[in-house]
């Protein structure tokens, strides 16, 4: 095996496949990437058995085809360190991969190909192509609501529902919730419900780079798959079954609150700094168009806000994680947010106040 290829062309790929791969690994070969060269097409796969990342670079002129795994970190860091516009050369032999750029020289170890881990193929049940900047914006909005490493597996992932040919992604962690829904439908038969794990949802995120290019989803009992022009994304999905998240929506909150989404992302922005850092809690006076949000902290210290606000009705007084508040705030666009309330232990329901396709509940606190 043999070629040559620009540090740039090669360094992008490189970077997204090398993401995938874990630095603490329990099969050394999961700490390489798999590089495949067939005529003037190379293609460089990582993997940590969850999921896998294949990129596709074209090359300027073809070189000796072949395979070989190289450590991925070592690779990325000399890759970087070379001057941007240089040509590497590689070359595989004995078992070792020479890289060669200008006055530099690194010989590499190397594993058999054939020891690389392959991600199933099984057969896709339901087919769906859409825009990367429609899928990227479904996962920017729901995504940070995703629980870390919570004991229910199946909430340290992202809900893709199709139902009626419409896409929706629904993620939430127990004390928030976030829903987006695809605006037009996709042409695709059929209904289900697919969890993707937290680790895939993120790195399916770093790919979607061109807004207006294609993605192709394909959906299986297991797997998911996501094909752009230079990547094949591949990811198991989670065993476990989702909770109704249509039980958690408000079902009729009477109290609905207008008001500016950067006035009242400033407000709790400032009172943060005073709450209390273990449970962030602020409380929320709503009278006569005006709200007061109010935090405390156990030094005795105080922050208080005014912000008018369009509500009219009986006072109320809440409780709320006021990162919550600020994650919803931070993804919603429009000028203003509608919030709705009912009373002050049941959840409040936020959303941009003109017909948007994102709605986020979020659970009150006793302060």
């Amino acid at each position: 095996m043999k070629f040559s290829i620009s540090r740039d062309a090669l360094l992008k790929p490189l970077n997204l496949v090398a993401g995938v791969v874990e630095r603490r690994q329990t099969l050394p070969i999961l700490a390489n990437v798999l590089m495949v060269l067939d005529g003037e097409r190379l293609s460089l796969t990582g993997t940590d058995l969850e999921v896998e990342l294949v990129g596709r670079v074209q090359l300027a002129a073809s070189g000796d085809s072949g395979e070989v795994t190289v450590p991925a970190r070592k690779l990325v860091d000399i890759c970087k360190s070379l001057p941007e516009g240089s040509d590497i050369d590689f070359s595989v032999q004995d078992g070792k991969v020479t890289v060669k750029s200008g006055r530099s020289r690194f010989t590499l170890s190397t594993l058999p190909a054939r020891e690389f881990p392959n991600v199933e193929d099984s057969m896709g049940t339901h087919q769906f192509t859409l825009k990367q900047g429609e899928l990227k914006r479904l996962i920017d909005r729901t995504g940070f609501a995703m629980a870390q490493q919570d004991v229910r597996y199946y909430l340290n992932g992202m809900l893709w529902e199709l139902s009626g040919k419409q896409l929706r992604v629904v993620a939430t962690d127990g004390h928030r919730l976030a829903l987006c829904t695809l605006p037009h439908k996709v042409d695709v038969n059929g209904d289900t419900q697919v969890i993707l794990p937290r680790k895939g949802v993120l790195e399916l995120s770093r790919l979607l780079l061109e807004e207006d290019a294609e993605i192709a989803v394909v959906i299986g009992s297991n797997h998911i798959r996501a094909t752009t022009n230079d990547f094949t994304f591949t990811s198991k999905l989670v065993d476990g079954k989702f909770p109704d998240y249509q039980r958690v929506l408000p079902r009729s909150p009477d109290k609905s609150v207008f008001g500016s989404r950067l006035e009242l992302r400033q407000a709790f922005t400032r009172t943060a700094i005073l709450s209390n850092e273990k449970y962030r809690g602020v409380r929320l006076k709503l009278t006569d168009n005006s709200l007061d949000i109010v935090a405390n902290n156990p030094e005795q210290e105080e922050a208080e806000e005014t912000v008018p606000v369009e509500y009219r009705g009986d006072s109320l007084e809440i409780g709320f994680n006021v990162s919550y508040l600020l994650d919803v705030l931070g993804v919603l666009s429009g000028e203003k947010v509608k919030l709705s309330l009912s009373d002050p232990n049941s959840s409040a329901l936020l959303e941009e106040s003109d017909e948007g396709d994102s709605l986020y509940v979020v659970m009150p606190m006793r302060l």
